[in-house]
């Protein structure tokens, strides 16, 4: 299934590329873990446990298998290392993601920042931006913190 995300990636981000219902199913997911390395990436430390929680919130939120989920990921990172801002990842999201949708994602993202314990400044700036740049409003951004914070106490 995923090894089709190697040819996906070079034509992943053009404007007006023709792709199928599974190429574009795969590019969201491509997006939302490269989202979720940023998250992870934006403190400056390489933690296990935000390595961890994104391969789970991969595995759960598409239904992949432990092989699928690392291939991903690891597409996410290259895709992340790559990119010079989010607008690639966030575009495809808002284009193809529902309102629901955007809010889960950020709660993903919430738990990415908490999966060490700590979190750090720059990861609750990350994930600010990401959420105004898919419009998810303030008060749900919040819920989501709070909603994620109170889990892992």
């Amino acid at each position: 299934m995923l090894s089709k995300f190697r040819t996906l990636i070079d034509s992943l981000f053009i404007e007006g590329s023709n792709t199928s219902p599974e190429d574009s199913e795969h590019a969201r997911q491509l997006a939302m873990a490269a989202l979720m390395v940023e998250v992870a990436e934006s403190d400056y430390v390489d933690s296990q446990e935000e390595h961890d929680a994104i391969l789970k919130v991969v595995k759960q939120s598409f239904g992949l298998d432990a092989d699928e989920a690392k291939e991903l990921v690891d597409m996410a990172r290259q895709e992340h290392a790559e990119s010079t801002d989010y607008f690639q990842f966030t575009r495809l999201i808002n284009q193809n993601y529902s309102a629901s949708e955007r809010i889960e994602l950020i709660e993903s993202l919430w738990r990415v920042a908490f999966a060490d314990k700590t979190l750090d400044k720059h990861e609750e700036h990350v994930i600010r931006r990401i959420a105004d740049l898919i419009h998810v409003s303030h008060s749900d951004f919040m819920a989501t913190k709070l909603k994620v914070q109170s889990n892992n106490s």
